[in-house]
């Protein structure tokens, strides 16, 4: 995780369990936080924190299995216009390309070539079109099935959701999945923006190749920048989340980047990092 920025005053946000009193005591003295605001049942609010004890408060919620995150003071969800998230294992609980490769029988060769890809062991682009090279032949049918029967949204995705639309903020879903998945979320949740890649069909059957410049790292990013101009934003204005490798320039190009449920690689570079909350915690993170 990444240094805090400079700011003057900071609010610590702890969240993903039940902590006793005695632990929320103990981590506002470690905090140097003269005042503590719940958030719900499993997030709080330590007010005027100190930055400079991020080391110290880093390993104590490792320990305690929680998230953590220091947050400028006064920053709430209508001060963002943007928020741009992942699709896969974020947005919702699967890798797309797995479960479609498991109807095939190879969801075990798939995966282990996403979880290398997603771990920044291989090229996105050419990992991507490997494992769509093994879907040829597969009837275009196939796709509606693995979306009725596997795609289930993350826990605190719809919360996340709501909490934007309500605040006016723009949700753009962005994948280096497939269009048939981001179409069909962008239209049932009621998001603003899909992008992803598209796979060739012919006669009903897919090729096996990828149409189009594939959406890989540097697209994301593109495509945040992209929108964010467009809607007359700054980089601060702009929140992202994704878990992967493939994210990484996205997360960086927003002024608030958040690896979720992310690989050790991610969380290291993000801004902030959520692994034990689900997409809500987002929302303690800018709570009025």
């Amino acid at each position: 995780m990444q240094e805090p920025r400079a700011m003057s005053s900071f609010n610590l946000i702890v969240q993903g369990k039940a902590l006793a009193m005695d632990v929320l005591a103990e981590l506002a003295v470690e905090a140097g936080s003269p005042a503590i605001e719940p958030l719900g049942k499993t997030a709080w609010r330590f007010l005027d924190a100190k930055a400079d004890t991020r080391e110290t408060l880093a390993q104590y919620c490792r320990e305690l299995e929680c998230d953590w995150a220091f947050v400028p003071a006064g920053i709430t969800l209508e001060h963002f216009g943007l928020w741009m998230t992942d699709m896969d294992s974020t947005l919702i609980q699967i890798e797309c390309i797995d479960e479609i490769a498991g109807l095939l029988g190879i969801k075990d060769k798939v995966s282990a070539i996403t979880e290398r890809s997603m771990a920044g062991e291989l090229d996105f682009t050419q990992s991507l079109r490997e494992r769509v090279a093994l879907l040829a032949g597969l009837k275009e049918s196939t796709l509606k099935t693995v979306y009725d029967k596997k795609v289930k949204l993350t826990p605190g995705a719809r919360e996340l959701i709501a909490a934007c639309q309500a605040k006016g903020v723009k949700i753009g879903l962005i994948s280096g999945g497939f269009t048939h998945f981001t179409n069909r979320l962008k239209e049932e949740l009621g998001l603003d923006y899909a992008i992803a890649n598209t796979l060739e069909v012919v006669h009903g059957r897919l090729t096996g190749q990828v149409k189009g410049p594939v959406i890989d790292a540097q697209a994301k990013a593109d495509w945040l920048v992209k929108l964010r101009n467009e809607l007359g934003l700054r980089q601060d204005q702009v929140i992202a989340t994704g878990d992967g490798a493939n994210d990484l320039q996205m997360l960086a190009a927003a002024g608030v980047g958040i690896a979720f449920h992310a690989k050790p690689v991610v969380r290291y570079q993000a801004h902030v990092a959520l692994t034990y909350s689900g997409l809500d915690g987002v929302i303690n993170l800018f709570a009025d």
